[in-house]
C-alpha cells in the first residue's frame, strides 16, 4: 500500500469533536460463537472496540453469553436461540460482522439466513463464507474476507488454483458476490468494481494462526461503523491489522504469535 493511499485512508477518520458521544461511532453486531468457538467472537469484539466503534454487541450461543462479558466487560452480549431472538439486536446495529465461530449446524444456518434478510451492511467471515458458498448470493452491501481455502469453496475450485493467480481469484470473487472482496494471505488483496485494486505489503508469517482472521473482521467492522466506505474500511483495516502484526512479531517473534497481541499496536503508526 502506497503511503499516499494510507494517508488518504487515515484522513477519513478525522479527530473526534469535543462533544462526541458513543452514538457517533456506530454499533457493531458480531454474530457467531457456536459451542466450543467462543474465542472467535471475543477476538472480533475486542478488535472492533479497539479501533473505535462506539458500541459493540455479541450475539452468540446462550451458553456463552455471560462469558463474553467476563472476558470483555465493555462488550454487550446476548444469547440467541432462534432468529426471533436475533431480530431486536439487528434493529439496533449499524453493521454486522457475521461468521466468527459461527459453525455450520442448524443454529448457524438459522442466524446466517436471518442476517442476510436485512439491509444492514455486513462483513462476512469464517463459517459464514462457507455457508455462503453453499447458497451463493450477490450483494453490494458487504465485505467478504476469505482465506485461500474459503475462496476456493466460494469459487468451487481448489486452493492451488487460487494461489497460482491470487489477483484473478480476488476479482472473480468480487464479480460473483459483489461488494468488496478481501483475499487474505501473503499480500492481501482488496478489490471492488469502482476503485484501484490494493495489495497490502505488510504482514508476516507469524500471523498464520487461528484467530487472526477474527481480529481482522472486527477491525474492518469497527472502522465501517465510523462512517468509512466499504472499500476504505476494508483497505485501512487490512493495513492496520498487518502493520500491528509486524510490530508484534518484532517484539514477540513470529513463532507462536497470538492474535490478541496485535490489538495493542493497531494504532501505532509511527
Amino acid at each position: 500500500m502506497h503511503e499516499t493511499t494510507l494517508n488518504r485512508l487515515l484522513q477519513a477518520l478525522p479527530p473526534r469533536k469535543k462533544d462526541a458521544h458513543k452514538g457517533d461511532f456506530g454499533h457493531v453486531l458480531i454474530i457467531g460463537g457456536s459451542l466450543g468457538m467462543l474465542g472467535a467472537v471475543i477476538l472480533a469484539a475486542q478488535a472492533a472496540s479497539r479501533v473505535g466503534a462506539g458500541l459493540v454487541t455479541v450475539a452468540t450461543h446462550p451458553e456463552h453469553a455471560a462469558l463474553v462479558s467476563v472476558a470483555q466487560p465493555n462488550i454487550m452480549s446476548y444469547g440467541v436461540t432462534t432468529p426471533e431472538t436475533l431480530l431486536p439486536l439487528l434493529s439496533r446495529a449499524t453493521v454486522i460482522v457475521l461468521g466468527p465461530g459461527l459453525g455450520k449446524d442448524e443454529w448457524a444456518h438459522a442466524l446466517f439466513s436471518t442476517a442476510l434478510t436485512t439491509t444492514l451492511p455486513m462483513i462476512i467471515d469464517a463459517d459464514a463464507l462457507n455457508l455462503l458458498a453453499e447458497k451463493p448470493t450477490r450483494k453490494n452491501s458487504w465485505i467478504l474476507t476469505p482465506h485461500p481455502g474459503e475462496a476456493a469453496r466460494l469459487l468451487h475450485t481448489d486452493i492451488q488454483t487460487i494461489q497460482e493467480d491470487r489477483l484473478s481469484a480476488a476479482k472473480r470473487l468480487q464479480k460473483k458476490y459483489g461488494g468488496v472482496s478481501v483475499l487474505k494471505g501473503a499480500g492481501t488483496i482488496i478489490v471492488d468494481n469502482e476503485h484501484e485494486t490494493i495489495i497490502c505489503n505488510a504482514g508476516n508469517p507469524g500471523m498464520s494462526t487461528g484467530g487472526m482472521g477474527d481480529v481482522l473482521s472486527g477491525i474492518i467492522g469497527g472502522l465501517f461503523a465510523q462512517h468509512l466506505s466499504f472499500f476504505d474500511a476494508a483497505s485501512l483495516g487490512v493495513y492496520l491489522h498487518a502493520h500491528a502484526g509486524d510490530i508484534a512479531a518484532k517484539l514477540y517473534g513470529e513463532r507462536g504469535l497470538q492474535p490478541q497481541e496485535l490489538l495493542e499496536y493497531v494504532w501505532d503508526l509511527e
